[in-house]
């Protein structure tokens, strides 16, 4: 039986087979390896909605391929191509490599060269493509060569065939160009003239062209608007800068007023209201992402139902038809260890295991990017694979943002050629290019989220039907527990939410100045634009004043400190006024602009990518010593010891662009990749306490079969390796044996240790919070801050993403369960907010969110800022805003620190759970780290290798830990009157032990 979808008819299909036949007939599709006449086509539906040549393209471009995907479409194909047809909105969301953004496209070209061949299509933007790499336009600027080629052909033979002999041929015009910061004056003069049907940008420029005097006048045709990699925005304020001028953009293309001329109509047709507008169809590609319906939402934002423009209620989320096609292609996932023993084995010899792996797996694929999880680690890896083997820069580089545009374009262009077998990278080509010969992915390291594997390891593999093969390496026994739920919760489908941020003051004064500059408007039409952007969508009354006070300059003193209104809003006067607008009715409340440099100032300092510098480090007598990434000051409060050129720094201050410290011998407490490394999301955090459950269940549960041996057959059932599998089985075991089955942090029970080390005369507390090292950057600080009240004692405190370290002197004693318990929900956002005023990393997004709202100027007459000069000029006027009352860019610092940067919303929800009794908070005594908190007691930096300092420290924690287990171990024998059991031996450890995976022969 031929497979044939619900509404494909048999006329659809026999059209099908038809062009089909025709293709391989005339050698267009070259050996198919399936009959046409019978290969099952679920899809000719979907085809029959293509215009003939646009239909005949199609089937010589992919026919080849109906074999392995069953029709001739992929399966993001298939769904959103009906969709973008019929004029819907729609989020497509699929693994890389799928076809989604030809799903996006294929019928919009198709609609622009019919109109072209009616004579309909005008010198303007049709379609607007939007991405968030420059790199990403300019592939898909190539990308897009092909298909309008290859249509255009295909077109120009259709009406050659059906035209009259006295007819001139048809010649292709639809245009497509790229429009980015890069893009040169005179190519930017030329789209005026002739301007490109299919524009790519990003959504700086977007913003950017809605204030260009004459190119906005080109968007008023846009009717569709691609947004790809929608995913990787919407976490941002990139997101939601491109929101507001999406809505922007929708105002444009209406009729009536639009956002560049003044409405003379009747008042029914001003923005934000007329009937007879024409909608943009938004069409969002995303990899695979969570929760679908919040991104489409954040796709396609709002529009009135009910209520006045202006009114706070009144709206509707606009239609939306998602594509979930995140699991259509087969993934070959799996985890791998050099070591089941971390520990012990010799770091030569992880090293050595490691990097042989790494090279048996680029000689047996033709193109392997390997990904590490910090911008060193990548370089690192490149540096070993070209000491240790044959590589060198013909077959091998390394990719990464700090790097030079020259040697990314080098690499790129050989990734596309297919030249390099292997290129290393941290997150630079997570997005972008495509990379068609790429055929392996390689992780080292946790990717911290199951999306972010996904979207990595889905670079490869890019023909359909083609398996992903992806190879994930653990380092470190930390590690090894998050990378292998990962695995598990990839296979079952699991994939990390995206949260948006929610009313951001800064993006919101940049788009109100846009608008204000381009005309002067009701005040009404500016709080329905900014509103029907799904990320305001709460932006109440009481917001918009707030906004609107300091866009004014409501404040006494603020143009003593150089900052001066950017717009006016005022009622419009009577005829006999001063400042009468006719186009308005009297007493209808406009805003405008101020100044005369307002526009230049808008175009030069637009967009929400912050500036950042480093800082030079200094001895207290001194001293230089190196310099540090002004980003990683952030997690440095006075007294935290970190690494630096092989020495060990305590930081004491920072005084603008220079840091003093004072060399220690003390242990790290922030590590040098702490500012690089992705944090764990959040939803894989909470797997991992799942996971964990599950684990000790196996192994200390009500079950006969309980012991290390079921938890290690249970580990075989996942793509895990057998190194991997012992060693978390042995981890965990000497865990329970050590501190009992209730020093495991769970869903329900949170764990406290309390480390008593006398040689240092250290009190230290290690708390099991498996959150991510967002919500422990949060916690800690509030429970950092009452240790030092109760305790009148200076806190070390160390955060990581499964917990956070507090250190003070041994004589210090207090009851950190007990401080987590008097947590008060409430009042966890005030006391947050509290605990971070006066800190560095206050001054620094007080900087960043200065800049954004043109507080503080990058740029001015001629002049640019430094990131440092910036920052002195944020750190002065900081302390007089933080006087005034409701500041919008102090209220919109304190907003992004405690909800996108420190988790205060999911602080809140677990010290709720703690004070309702629903989550246990355990705490253990205890003489030496247990086996789980070794990462915690040494912040260990495996991004590619563990310090040979730190493998020591290890040792000796798990010999103390051995040695324990080893004197409870005899003395239950003893009670039993059995023989003795050695410390060490594998008796002690594991009844049914196996000899060790890595000494086993092949």
């Amino acid at each position: 039986m031929i497979a044939v979808s619900e509404t494909t008819d048999r006329g659809d299909e026999a059209a099908a087979r038809a062009l089909l036949r025709d293709a391989v007939e005339r050698g267009a599709i070259g050996n198919p390896g399936f009959d046409p006449e019978t290969v099952p086509i679920a899809d000719a539906d979907v085809l029959a909605r293509l215009s003939p040549p646009v239909r005949r393209w199609w089937v010589e471009r992919f026919g080849g391929y109906v074999g392995e995907n069953g029709g001739f479409f992929t399966p993001p194909q298939r769904e959103a191509i009906p969709h973008v047809d019929a004029g819907e909105n729609c989020l497509v969301a699929a693994p890389t490599g799928s076809g989604k953004t030809l799903a996006s496209f294929i019928s919009v070209l198709d609609d622009l060269f019919a109109r072209d061949r009616a004579g309909e299509l005008e010198n303007a933007v049709y379609c607007l493509y939007v991405s968030p790499l420059k790199s990403l336009a300019n592939d898909i600027e190539r990308n897009l060569e092909t298909p309008l080629e290859g249509i255009g052909e295909a077109v120009a033979a259709a009406e050659a065939g059906d035209g009259d002999a006295d007819t001139a041929p048809y010649d292709p015009g639809v245009r497509q160009a790229i429009r980015h910061g890069d893009t040169s004056k005179a190519d930017r003069q030329a789209m005026l003239s002739e301007t490109p049907h299919v524009l790519n940008t990003t959504p700086e420029t977007l913003a950017i062209l809605l204030n260009s005097p004459k190119f906005k006048e080109k968007l008023r045709t846009v009717e569709y608007v691609i947004v790809d990699e929608i995913h990787s925005l919407a976490a941002n304020k990139r997101g939601t800068h491109l929101s507001v001028s999406l809505e922007r953009l929708t105002e444009l293309t209406r009729t009536g007023g639009g956002e560049g001329r003044r409405a003379d109509d009747d008042e029914g047709e001003r923005e934000g209201e007329g009937e007879g507008a024409a909608e943009i169809t938004r069409i969002g590609c995303s990899a695979t992402v969570e929760p679908l319906d919040r991104i489409a939402s954040f796709l396609v934002g709002q529009e009135r139902s009910s209520g006045a423009v202006g009114d706070v209620d009144g709206f509707e989320t606009r239609p939306c038809e998602v594509v979930d096609a995140r699991f259509s292609r087969e993934f070959d996932l799996e985890l791998r260890t050099p070591a089941a023993d971390l520990i012990h084995t010799p770091r030569s010899a992880v090293t050595d295991r490691f990097y042989e792996s790494l090279r048996d797996l680029i000689e047996s694929h033709e193109n392997t990017l390997v990904f590490t999880n910090s911008r060193s680690g990548a370089e690192r890896t490149l540096q070993e694979l070209r000491q240790r083997f044959d590589y060198d820069e013909s077959d091998s580089g390394c990719h990464h943002g700090s790097l030079g545009e020259a040697q990314r374009t080098r690499v790129e262009e050989g990734l596309k050629a297919g030249e390099l077998d292997v290129v290393t990278t941290s997150t630079s080509l997570e997005l972008g290019i495509d990379m068609p010969h790429l055929d392996l992915v390689v992780q080292v390291g946790s990717p911290k989220s199951v999306a972010a594997l996904l979207q990595r390891v889905g670079r490869a593999g890019h023909s359909p039907g083609e398996t992903v093969e992806g190879r994930v390496f653990a380092l470190d026994r930390d590690e090894l527990i998050e990378c292998a739920t990962l695995l598990a919760r990839a296979e079952d489908g699991f994939v990390d939410r995206v949260f948006p941020p929610e009313g951001a003051y800064d993006v919101a004064a940049q788009h109100v100045y846009g608008m204000a500059i381009n005309r002067i408007r009701p005040d009404r039409e500016v709080r329905e634009v900014l509103r029907r952007a799904n990320p305001y969508r709460g932006f109440d009354d009481a917001a918009y004043e707030r906004l609107f006070r300091y866009l004014t300059g409501d404040y006494d003193g603020l143009e003593a400190k150089n900052v001066y209104p950017k717009v006016w809003r005022d009622e419009n006067d009577p005829p006999d006024g001063e400042h009468h607008y006719p186009e308005y009715p009297v007493g209808e409340t406009l805003v405008g602009k101020r100044g005369r440099l307002a526009r230049v100032i808008y175009m030069t300092n637009v967009g929400t990518i912050p500036d950042s510098f480093t800082c030079d480090v200094f001895t207290r007598d001194d001293e230089w010593v190196g310099t540090l990434a002004e980003s990683y000051l952030d997690t440095l409060e006075s007294g935290d010891v970190f690494a630096l050129g092989g020495e060990r720094f305590a930081f004491r201050y920072r005084r603008g662009s220079k840091v003093y410290v004072d060399r220690t011998s003390e242990r790290p407490t922030v590590p040098s990749w702490f500012a690089e490394r992705l944090p764990l999301s959040a939803d894989l955090a909470r797997e991992v306490l799942d996971f964990q459950a599950e684990l000790l269940d196996r192994l200390v549960g009500d079950g006969p079969s309980a012991g290390p041996a079921a938890v290690r057959a249970w580990l075989r059932e996942f793509p895990v390796d057998e190194n991997a599998v012992r060693a978390l089985a042995r981890m965990y075991d000497e865990q329970v044996r050590y501190a009992g089955p209730d020093s495991v942090s769970t869903p329900d029970r949170l764990v406290v240790e309390e480390e008593l080390d006398r040689n240092e005369y250290n009190r230290r507390f290690y708390v099991h919070s498996t959150y991510g090292r967002r919500f422990n950057d949060g916690l800690s600080r509030l429970v950092a801050a009452e240790v030092a009240n109760r305790t009148d004692a200076n806190v070390a405190v160390a955060v990581a993403d499964r917990g956070f370290s507090l250190a003070l002197p041994l004589n210090r004693k207090v009851d950190v369960a007990q401080i987590l318990a008097d947590l008060d929900p409430e009042t966890v956002r005030e006391d947050l907010r509290e605990a971070v005023q006066g800190t560095d990393l206050l001054q620094r997004y007080f900087r960043i969110n200065a800049g954004r709202a043109l507080l503080i100027l990058k740029r001015y007459k001629g002049y640019e800022k430094s990131a440092a000069e910036q920052q002195v000029s944020a750190e002065m006027l900081l302390s007089f805003a933080a006087e005034l009352e409701e500041f919008a860019v102090v209220e919109e610092t304190y907003r992004e620190l405690l909800e996108d940067r420190l988790d205060v919303d999911g602080i809140s929800e677990v010290v709720g759970r703690i004070a309702g009794g629903d989550l246990a908070v355990e705490h253990r005594v205890i003489d030496s780290p247990s086996p789980v908190a070794f990462g915690l007691a040494t912040l260990v930096d495996s991004d590619t290798v563990i310090a040979d300092d730190e493998s020591a420290v290890l040792r000796e924690f798990h010999a103390r830990v051995i040695e324990e287990i080893g004197e409870v171990q005899r003395s239950a024998e003893r009670d039993r009157g059995g023989g003795d059991t050695g410390p060490g031996s594998d008796g002690a450890m594991d009844r049914d032990a196996e000899p060790p995976a890595d000494r086993r022969p092949d």
